[in-house]
């Protein structure tokens, strides 16, 4: 009995209070309504923005059905009674409950007016959603709603935004919250003291929104507080902003001096061993590249779900596509003509023209399609630097393959003979190592290196015919600037001059930036004609 007696006491106690809420719900609901309803009749611009204003400031989330049906023009008003709907439909209009959504019957187009709008009253409505959505459950619609707000920088928002931010446990919502507040307040005639602590929040955020901001307020204010403080915050943002500028260009260089390191790894190899002025090795990179655009096409129609692992299952295929051409020529060919480095300048530069005109008649001269897998795709941001993912995986991909190279030079039978080869060739073959086949296969590995980066550069560059020319004189560039046959050379070397060519192009153009890291080149190979880091040995003294 007294159990049941205090289950009795507590459902009394409960029953005021439930019924206190749902009066207060009710109320809500009964205010908002009464408000869209003031949409009715013929009114001005200006009043409609006050019915906006005033739904906003009821903080009832429902309200915003009648808002985004204001805002896409499906609000209407009925001629007989001025009561407003949605309206779906054309003729009978459906008619829809602004505030539950419910349906409320249907009536002619000719009996319904749409209640007007203009651009001025759309950038209120989403002012409005944005304060409405400030006390959304979801975190991440109320720092969407946060962000909307910083952008409109509206004061008729402070006090909004100082509650929701009272209320905020979320800590990176909250900071946007503040953002958004501080914009409203260099917008507002607040106090001094306000704006400068505004004006220090927007120094915390830095970034260019928050710099146009700062400028805005600085030019239009005459209190010497507020224009000191919004004045020191300008000259830290732009500070910083041109800090991460410099670093966005050294992203760009490194991602630049990645791709020149691909593309003249393999000539670094086959150039130091054998001293052969290769020009078809653009087209090895382009075979490359052909070789994962034949691939994709496979996979595309026979295996889709596949297409993720499309690149890994092109690499060894573009590499034994690449190498044996490479193979085939130095057989064939180069073998005939070493001690001869115009003729074989001349050779490979015929071979590069055959090779161009065999992919234009198998796969046409315009632009094939490579599609980058999901894990490639998109970007992130440091800081204020942007860093797309398949830029940062091609770096991440031309160290792995240098560091590979410097493993099969440094550790395996075929390096040792080819560092042999490459310091004393008479030695060499004393020694009993056939000079001829190392050639051979050293030319066939630098040529599938080549077929390697094409793979990669399929993924940043148009496939064509002519993608090797747009390389092959960077790629010597490389080789001659770093040291004739030295791997470490050729890192640094496609890095510097990759992150050089990046920072002279804002000054001088993308063109003439070239011919002046050409020129560079020139001088300093007067001053070290072997390049940063020479190749030592009796053969190469001599």
């Amino acid at each position: 009995m007294a159990l049941l007696a205090r289950w009795c006491l507590a459902l009394l106690l409960l029953v005021p209070g439930t019924i206190a809420v749902s009066a207060t719900a009710s109320a809500q609901d009964g205010d908002a309504a009464a408000i869209i309803q003031k949409f009715g009749g013929k009114q001005s611009f200006s009043d409609t923005e006050a019915v906006i204003a005033e739904l906003a400031a009821t903080g009832n989330a429902d309200v915003a059905r009648a808002l985004r049906a204001l805002g896409d023009g499906s609000l209407y008003w009925r001629k007989s009674d001025e009561a407003v709907f949605i309206g779906r439909g054309s003729d009978p209009v459906t008619l829809l409950d602004p505030l539950t959504g419910e349906e409320a019957g249907t009536a002619p187009a000719g009996d319904l007016t749409k209640v007007r709008i203009k651009n001025s009253i759309r950038n209120d409505i989403t002012t409005a959603l944005g304060a409405l959505t400030l006390g959304a459950a979801d975190p991440a619609q109320r720092m969407r709603a946060a962000s909307t707000l910083f952008s409109d920088g509206d004061p008729a928002m402070i006090e909004p935004l100082e509650a929701a931010i009272a209320k905020e446990e979320d800590a990176a919502v909250q900071a946007r919250m503040e953002e958004a507040l501080a914009a409203a307040v260099l917008a507002s005639d607040r106090p001094a003291a306000e704006k400068a602590e505004a004006a220090a929040v927007m120094e915390g955020r830095g970034d260019r929104e928050a710099l146009t901001m700062l400028i805005r307020f600085a030019g239009a204010t005459d209190d010497l507080e507020a224009k000191a403080a919004a004045e020191a915050a300008i000259a830290t943002i732009e500070g910083n902003i041109a800090f991460w500028y410099q670093m966005q260009n050294i992203w760009y260089g490194l991602s630049l001096g990645s791709v020149l390191l691909l593309a003249a790894i393999g000539l670094a190899i086959t150039f130091g061993v054998m001293g052969v002025i290769n020009m078809a090795h653009g087209e090895m990179v382009m075979l490359g590249a052909y070789t994962t655009f034949v691939v994709q096409e496979a996979i595309r129609t026979s295996a889709p779900e596949l297409f993720a692992w499309s690149l890994a299952i092109a690499l060894p295929l573009a590499f034994l596509v690449s190498g044996t051409v490479g193979l085939v020529m130095e057989r064939f060919l180069i073998r005939f003509l070493y001690g001869r480095p115009l003729e074989t300048l001349l050779a490979t530069f015929g071979v590069s023209l055959i090779l161009q005109q065999a992919v234009r008649t198998i796969f046409g001269p315009t632009n094939r399609e490579v599609g980058n897998p999901e894990w490639m795709s998109g970007a992130f941001e440091v800081g204020m630097m942007a860093i797309t993912w398949n830029r940062l995986w091609i770096i991440v991909f031309s160290l792995v393959v240098f560091a590979g190279l410097l493993v099969v030079l440094n550790r395996t039978s075929l390096g040792l003979q080819m560092r042999a080869v490459t310091q004393n060739r008479k030695m060499a073959s004393a020694m009993g190592i056939r000079t001829p086949w190392v050639d051979a296969l050293t030319f066939a590995l630098g040529s599938g290196i080549a077929g390697i980066a094409g793979v990669a550069l399929s993924q940043i560059d148009n496939v064509s015919p002519d993608l090797g020319q747009g390389y092959i004189i960077d790629s010597f560039m490389v080789v001659v600037f770093g040291g004739v046959g030295n791997l470490w050379g050729t890192l640094v070397g496609a890095m510097s001059l990759g992150i050089l060519n990046k920072f002279l192009e804002p000054y001088a153009g993308a063109v003439l930036g070239k011919i002046v890291v050409l020129v560079l080149i020139i001088l300093f190979i007067q001053k070290r004609p072997r390049g940063l880091f020479a190749q030592k040995g009796r053969f190469v003294d001599a």
